[in-house]
C-alpha cells in the first residue's frame, strides 16, 4: 500500500509540473534557511559547554552599587580564589586569572610568534578541563618561571609538541625573560569564548603588581568548581557579604555572587544588577525567523494544494465510489506532501552545502555538517516529516471530504470555508513579511546610525599599534614618538592606555569637596602621553590639554563633561581633587565622547598624563597619504624593535568590532527576510496563476463587452491587495513592539517614526502588485475567443 501511494503521488506531481516546481523551490528554500539557522543556533548553544564539569563550573561576579545604579562586573579581587577554597568547604577548586598585557611575542632561537596569554592560579587546569597533552595538572603552574603552551603555539615555535623542558623567550616591558615549558594543552577550539595561546603562573603578576592581592583591586577574574550537590543559591547567600567581612566593613558596596560560566556567553547583559539578556536575544530572534520561514513555505503548499482541489474533485469522487475510504485518501495526499517535503529536503541539503561557506563568512562560525551527529540527523528527519505533515494535513482533510455524488454531478458545495482559510493564510504570510521587512529596516538604520554618529572624537585615518619590546622604555618611547611626528603625513602621534571600546580601567578613589562618602561610582581612568587628545580630535569645553609648555603636568587631570556633571563642581578649572590620595589639579574639561558602546550612556572619565602606563600607540595620518606613512612607520618601528613585526589597525575598524553581533544580525536578517519574501512571492505567483485560469471565461466575456486591460488587471489584483492591507494593519502593533524592544537595548538609538512603517507597508503592496500583475497582465492580454471556446 505505501508503494502504491508513493506511485500515485509521483504521477500526480510529475503531471502538474508548474505546481510541483513552485512547491519544490519554495519548500527547499524554506528548509535550507531553517537548516542553516538550526546549525547556527545549535552552535551558539554549545559555546563553553564542552567542559567536563560544566554544571559545577562558576564565575564570581560582583554587583557594585553606584550613584547611577548597580553595575554588574565580571572581575573580582586577586585573593578571592584562594580565600574561597580556604573558607568555604563547598568549593572543590578555585583559580584566579588575569590577562597578560605586557607579553605579545614568544620566541625560541629560530622563530618568533605573536601570542595572547593569561596568568592563572595553580588549579586552573582542575577548574577548566582543557586537555593536557603533556605535563601534570597539579604541577604545570607551580613554578613562577614556567609556561604552558597550546599545541598550536608549540607547533609554530618548535614544529612539534614534545617540548616540555625546553625554554622560550618573552619580552616583558623592555626586559627579556626566559620561561621553561612545563606543559602543552590542546587548543580550546571554536566552541570556547575564551581564546588564548599560553598560560603563566599567577605568581608572576603578584610579583609585578604589588596591589594585586589587595581586596580593593578588581583586576582579576575568579572561577571555581563547586562540590557535587552544592546549591548555588545557598552558596550565593553565604558569600553576599564576603568582601565586607574580608575588609572589616571597609568595602560595603560590592556584593559577589556566582554565575554558571557557560551561561555567560548567551546571558551576559545586566541592567541595574538584574539579568537583562545578551546574545540569547539573537538566538531567539533567528529561531523565530526560522519558524516564520518554514511556516510561510508550508502555507504556500497548503494554498496551492487547496486551490488545485477543484481539478481533483472528480478523482476523489471516483475513488470513493470504487471503495476508497477517507483514511486511504488522506494517506495518499499526505504521501504527496511528504514526498514533496523529502524531495525539497534533498534539494535544501544541496543548497546548504553550496552556501555554507558564505554563511560561515557572515556569521564568523566554523559550521561543518559533513560529519553529522545523531541529533542533527534526527532534527533533519523531524523537520522533513513535520513539514510534510503540516503542509499536507489541510489539503488532505479538505480533498478527502468531498461528497462523491455531488462531485460527479458537478454540484460541488460552495467552499466558503476553504476560501476563508486560504485568504487567512495569505494574510498571515503578508503579516510575517511585514514584520521581517520592518525588522530589516530598523536594524539597518540603527547600525547605520551607530556607524555615522559623531562619537566626540575623530576616528578617521587614525591607526593604532601595540607598544612592544624596547618601546616600553620611557626614553625610547619619547624618541620614537618624536621621530614619528616628523614623518611627512603624520599629523599627530601619541600613546594611550585604553582601547576606546569599553571599560578598561576604573577607580572610585576620586575625592572632591562635597563628595558623598558612601558614593562608590567608578570613573574611567585613561592614561595618555602628550598630544593624545589632539590625535583623537577630542575638543576641550574649558581649560587646556596636556602641554609641555606648562611644565610637568603629571599632577594635572582632565575630566569629561559627564564627570563634572556628576561631581557637581562649578567653575572646575583650577579646582583641586584627590586621586589615589594624591593632590591633583583640574586643568581642562573635555567634551563628552563615546569611549564605550552606544548601548551605554557616556560615563565619568578622566585623563591623566602617565606615558609609562600607556600600552598603545596612535597616529593621525593626513588623508591620501596612508600607504606612504604606514611604510615609514613600519621602518621606524622595526628600527626600534628589531625582530618585531609592525601590526596595526584602523581606529574606525576597531570601533566597528563593538557591533559585530549587530552587523551580523543586520546582514543575516536581510538575507533571510529576502528569502522569506521570495517564498511568499512564489506562493502568490501560483495563486494568481490559478485565479487567472479559473476566471479566464469571465475575463473573456468582460473583454468582449469592452473591458480594458487596466480593469482586468485590477479585477485580478484587488483581492490580494485587500489581504495585504489587512495584514499591514495586523502586523503594525506587533512589529512596533518588537522593534521598540530591540532598540531599547541602546542608550542612543534611532527614532521609530511613522515613516518606516509607511515604507514597509508600501513595500508589501509593491511586492504584491509585481508578483500578481504578471499573471494579471498575461490574462488581460489573452485572446478572449480562445478562452470562450475552451472547455
Amino acid at each position: 500500500m505505501p508503494g502504491n501511494q508513493l506511485k500515485f503521488a509521483w504521477r500526480y506531481l510529475s503531471k502538474d509540473r508548474q505546481f510541483a516546481f513552485l512547491n519544490l523551490i519554495g519548500l527547499a528554500t524554506g528548509l535550507a534557511c531553517t537548516i542553516l539557522i538550526y546549525l547556527w543556533v545549535k552552535d551558539e548553544w554549545q559555546m563553553d559547554k564542552f567542559y567536563k564539569n560544566d554544571a559545577r563550573l562558576f564565575q564570581v561576579m560582583e554587583n557594585r552599587v553606584q550613584a547611577s545604579g548597580i553595575w554588574t562586573a565580571d572581575s573580582s579581587p586577586g585573593p578571592m580564589a584562594d580565600a574561597l577554597v580556604n573558607d568555604m568547604p563547598q568549593v572543590e577548586y578555585a583559580t584566579t586569572t588575569a590577562p597578560v598585557w605586557d607579553i605579545s611575542v614568544l620566541a625560541n632561537q629560530e622563530k618568533k610568534v605573536r601570542a595572547a596569554g593569561k596568568y592563572a592560579g595553580k588549579d586552573f587546569f582542575h577548574v577548566f578541563s582543557y586537555d593536557l597533552i603533556q605535563g601534570t595538572v597539579d604541577q604545570v603552574l607551580t613554578d613562577e618561571r614556567s609556561i604552558v603552551l597550546s599545541n598550536v603555539t608549540a607547533m609554530k615555535l618548535f614544529g612539534n609538541t614534545d617540548v616540555v623542558g625546553k625554554t622560550i623567550e618573552a619580552i616583558e616591558s623592555q626586559q627579556k625573560q626566559i620561561y621553561k615549558v612545563s606543559g602543552i594543552f590542546r587548543d580550546p577550539g571554536p566552541h570556547s569564548s575564551d581564546q588564548f595561546d599560553f598560560v603563566l603562573p599567577v605568581k608572576g603578576i603578584i610579583t609585578k603588581e604589588k596591589g594585586f592581592e589587595d581586596w580593593g583591586n578588581t583586576f582579576a577574574s575568579t572561577f571555581l568548581l563547586l562540590k557535587p550537590g552544592v546549591g548555588v543559591d545557598q552558596f550565593n547567600a553565604r558569600i553576599a557579604d564576603y568582601i565586607r567581612r574580608k575588609t572589616n566593613n571597609q568595602i560595603t558596596y560590592r556584593t559577589p555572587f556566582l554565575k554558571r560560566y557557560s551561561a555567560n556567553y548567551l546571558y551576559g547583559q545586566y541592567q541595574n544588577g538584574k539579568l537583562a539578556g545578551g546574545r540569547i536575544e539573537y538566538v531567539r530572534l533567528f529561531s523565530i525567523i526560522a519558524i516564520f520561514i518554514l511556516v510561510i513555505a508550508c502555507i504556500n503548499f497548503m494554498n496551492l494544494s487547496t486551490a488545485k482541489a477543484a481539478g481533483r474533485a472528480k478523482e476523489v469522487g471516483i475513488k470513493k465510489i470504487v471503495g476508497a475510504g477517507r483514511g486511504t485518501l488522506i494517506l495518499q495526499y499526505l504521501g504527496e506532501s511528504t514526498l514533496m517535503a523529502t524531495a525539497s529536503m534533498v534539494l535544501a541539503i544541496l543548497l546548504v552545502v553550496l552556501f555554507l561557506p558564505v554563511f560561515n563568512g557572515i556569521t564568523g562560525k566554523h559550521l561543518d555538517p559533513s560529519h553529522p551527529d545523531a541529533g542533527l540527523i534526527l532534527s533533519v528527519l523531524a523537520i522533513t516529516l513535520f513539514t510534510g505533515v503540516v503542509s499536507g494535513c489541510y489539503p488532505a482533510l479538505y480533498l478527502s471530504g468531498f461528497a462523491p455524488a455531488l462531485v460527479l454531478k458537478g454540484k460541488l458545495r460552495n467552499a466558503v470555508g476553504e476560501l476563508l482559510i486560504r485568504k487567512g493564510l495569505v494574510a498571515f504570510q503578508f503579516t510575517l513579511s511585514f514584520v521581517l521587512i520592518l525588522g530589516v529596516l530598523v536594524v539597518y538604520r540603527q547600525i547605520r546610525f551607530i556607524q555615522t554618529k559623531n562619537l566626540g572624537y575623530d576616528r578617521d585615518h587614525v591607526i593604532s599599534f601595540p607598544k612592544e619590546g624596547r618601546l616600553w622604555n620611557g626614553k625610547q618611547q619619547e624618541t620614537f614618538l618624536a621621530e614619528a611626528r616628523n614623518i611627512p603625513g603624520v599629523i599627530h602621534a601619541s600613546s594611550i592606555g585604553h582601547n576606546l571600546a569599553g571599560h578598561n580601567n576604573g577607580t572610585n578613589d576620586v575625592i572632591w569637596t562635597g563628595k558623598d562618602p558612601n558614593d562608590k561610582t567608578e570613573f574611567e581612568a585613561v592614561a595618555v602621553d602628550y598630544e593624545m587628545l589632539e590625535t583623537l580630535g577630542i575638543s576641550m569645553k574649558q581649560g587646556r590639554s596636556f602641554s609641555r609648555g606648562f611644565g610637568a603636568d603629571s599632577t594635572k587631570l582632565i575630566f569629561n563633561e559627564a564627570a563634572i556633571r556628576f561631581m557637581g563642581i562649578k567653575d572646575p578649572v583650577g579646582k583641586r581633587v584627590k586621586l589615589w590620595d594624591k593632590e591633583m589639579e583640574i586643568v581642562g574639561i573635555a567634551k563628552d565622547f563615546h569611549f564605550a558602546s552606544l548601548h551605554e550612556k557616556v560615563k565619568p572619565l578622566f585623563f591623566l598624563l602617565a606615558p609609562g602606563e600607556t600600552w598603545r600607540f596612535m597616529a593621525k595620518i593626513e588623508a591620501g597619504k596612508d600607504k606612504a606613512v604606514i611604510d615609514k612607520l613600519n621602518q621606524l618601528y622595526r628600527q626600534f624593535n628589531p625582530g618585531f613585526s609592525f601590526e596595526y589597525s584602523y581606529l574606525d575598524a576597531d570601533y566597528e568590532k563593538l557591533y559585530v553581533a549587530e552587523q551580523r544580525v543586520s546582514m543575516l536578517s536581510r538575507y533571510f527576510a529576502g528569502l522569506a519574501i521570495l517564498i511568499s512571492c512564489l506562493g502568490l505567483f501560483g495563486l494568481a496563476a490559478f485565479t487567472a485560469e479559473r476566471r479566464k471565461k469571465e475575463i473573456g466575456i468582460r473583454k468582449v463587452l469592452g473591458a480594458s486591460m487596466r480593469s482586468v488587471v485590477f479585477l485580478l489584483s484587488k483581492d490580494f491587495l485587500k489581504l495585504a492591507l489587512i495584514a499591514i494593519l495586523i502586523a503594525f502593533p506587533f512589529s512596533w513592539w518588537m522593534a521598540s524592544q530591540w532598540l531599547d537595548s541602546f542608550a542612543y538609538r534611532i527614532y521609530l517614526g511613522s515613516g518606516i512603517f509607511v515604507i514597509t507597508g508600501f513595500s508589501i503592496i509593491v511586492i504584491t502588485l509585481l508578483t500578481v500583475s504578471f499573471q494579471a497582465v498575461n490574462a488581460a492580454l489573452s485572446n478572449p475567443v480562445k478562452s470562450l471556446k475552451a472547455e
